[in-house]
């Protein structure tokens, strides 16, 4: 059975980094691609990030280029996302899911397992 447990999100100040953990179990984190999303009350869920194990490729919301950071631990079969100079626009709660295949793709429909979310606020 597949399980991703998202961790590490609180309140924090506007400015401020953070960063969020998610690991999985169940399968091996290296196989496929991990994407971070995250959704706010009445809005539909938004892509973040997205990462290819094995090919190292990356893609990013344009809203967070530049302040967020996609990474993964293998051997712990954990990932990251790092988010440096927060805004109160990106309070949400952040989803880290998984899918099979290599496209670092920003379709949530595309992935096929889901945690059960972390709550990001950023005061400002």
């Amino acid at each position: 059975q597949v399980r991703l447990v998202e961790s590490g999100g609180r309140l924090v100040q506007a400015g401020d980094s953070l960063r969020l953990s998610c690991k999985i179990s169940g399968r091996p984190a290296s196989r496929g691609v991990m994407g971070w999303f995250r959704q706010t009350p009445g809005k539909e869920r938004e892509f973040v990030a997205a990462m290819g194990w094995n090919s190292g490729s990356t893609n990013y919301a344009d809203s967070v280029v530049g302040r967020f950071i996609i990474s993964g631990d293998s051997a712990e079969n954990t990932g990251y996302l790092q988010m440096n100079s927060l805004k109160h626009e990106d309070t949400a709660v952040y989803y880290c899911a998984v899918r099979d295949g290599t496209a670092v793709i920003g379709r949530p429909f595309r992935y096929d397992y889901w945690g059960q979310g972390t709550q990001v606020t950023v005061s400002s």
